[in-house]
């Protein structure tokens, strides 16, 4: 069952009881011609998965949303998508629960972090139909534990309710799609990156320290110096300075 409304800082918004993932729906909507923004919601997912096709536990009382865009950026510049969707998510979970903000960090490259646990996880896809003129689609999936999180998750994880905020899942999708509009703007086709980059260096988790980045191909430690200008990590290794485009962080000393 699912129900429109239209009520998300001025966006399409279809809400469903349940879905095997907002993110497949997202996608199978914009080849049947949808375009975006259009956000699609869940109570419940029965089949929610985050990078690298791991699985995101889904069951109600979480937030689960993602957010439907139409050639959003030029494909150079799209994957910065990350950071905009990650402050945006910040932003929202710090305005719901402004007692929380001080513990509130961004793990790279798209993480959320309370108290040094993961609170919320972002999953951006992406899909050009050939012979299109219509730019290409992408979605940017969101998941926020408002009530619960799974245990023995290889981050350690946590949610709202235990840290003491009772946030339910619409007031917090408000809140997060006033935010992406607000970031979206800022980032204005990735022009504005400059500025969304800096702003995530103000909130991210370990700058200035040392972090364990695994690879696929191998593990490493360094010190966490920064972003470059495409929004790789990077990590100053004993000889110089790694730029990861693609990872996990993993450590964080």
């Amino acid at each position: 069952m699912n129900r429109e409304a239209t009520d998300l800082a001025g966006v399409r918004h279809i809400a469903y009881d349940a879905l095997g993932s907002t993110n497949a729906e997202a996608l199978v909507r914009a080849r049947a011609g949808e375009r975006g923004p259009v956000w699609i919601s869940a109570v419940s997912q029965s089949g929610g998965r985050g990078r690298r096709g791991s699985a995101w536990t889904s069951v109600p009382g979480n937030l689960y949303a993602s957010l439907l865009l139409t050639d959003p950026a030029p494909p150079a510049q799209a994957p910065q998508l990350s950071f905009v969707a990650a402050l945006a998510v910040h932003d929202a979970v710090a305005e719901t629960a402004p007692h929380l903000g001080p513990q509130l960090a961004l793990k790279w490259p798209n993480d959320l972090l309370l108290g040094g646990a993961k609170l919320a996880g972002i999953l951006i896809e992406g899909d050009s139909t050939p012979g299109q003129l219509s730019g290409a689609t992408v979605v940017v999936g969101i998941g926020i534990n408002c009530a619960s999180h799974p245990d023995g998750t290889p981050y350690p994880a946590t949610d709202l309710a235990t840290a003491g905020a009772i946030v339910t899942p619409p007031a917090l999708l408000q809140a997060l799609a006033a935010a992406m509009q607000t970031r979206l703007a800022q980032w204005d086709r990735g022009r504005g990156f400059a500025t969304i980059r800096a702003d995530w260096l103000k909130r991210a988790a370990g700058l200035g320290n040392t972090i364990k980045v695994r690879l696929p191909e191998r593990e490493f430690a360094g010190l966490f110096e920064g972003l470059d200008d495409a929004g790789r990590l990077l990590v100053r290794g004993p000889a110089d300075v790694i730029a990861v485009s693609a990872g996990e962080v993993f450590g964080l000393g």
